[in-house]
């Protein structure tokens, strides 16, 4: 059975577009893919993935492509959000945003935003305690 398949069942779908979004990922000098993939209050789903580049100051992780997406599209708020990783010759598994990204989907899906992880399902406020938002500018 795979990985995907262990995961509640409401949340497979989604890391399936997690998956698939990892088969395009652009990373030729880490050999580790991403693919993140998320749910939009109207329903739709975004995906990115990680685009690496050889000055690595300046690689794109799959939650930036994600977020461009879900602009692209018409913008909205995430509300379910799922990331997956690994070797490129390997099964993805869950991982979790690093702090930059989290701080990208707080901004977008805010502290309700549910994010599948290694430990279960947990809020943003859970994966982002005290984070800084668009009221601390007030």
């Amino acid at each position: 059975m795979s990985a995907i398949e262990e995961l509640p069942e409401d949340w497979r779908d989604l890391a399936r577009e997690a998956v698939a979004a990892r088969e395009r990922a652009y990373a030729p000098y880490s050999r580790f893919g991403v693919g993140a993939a998320a749910l939009v209050d109207d329903g739709r789903v975004v995906a990115g993935c990680n685009v690496e580049n050889a000055a690595y100051g300046v690689t794109l992780c799959a939650e930036c492509g994600l977020v461009g997406a879900l602009h692209l599209g018409g913008g909205g708020r995430l509300v379910r959000f799922v990331c997956v990783g690994g070797p490129q010759d390997a099964e993805p598994h869950l991982v979790m945003p690093c702090g930059r990204c989290r701080q990208l989907l707080w901004e977008n899906g805010g502290p309700g935003l549910e994010v599948l992880t290694p430990r279960g399902v947990r809020t943003m406020t859970e994966v982002l305690p005290d984070a800084f938002g668009a009221d601390d500018l007030d």
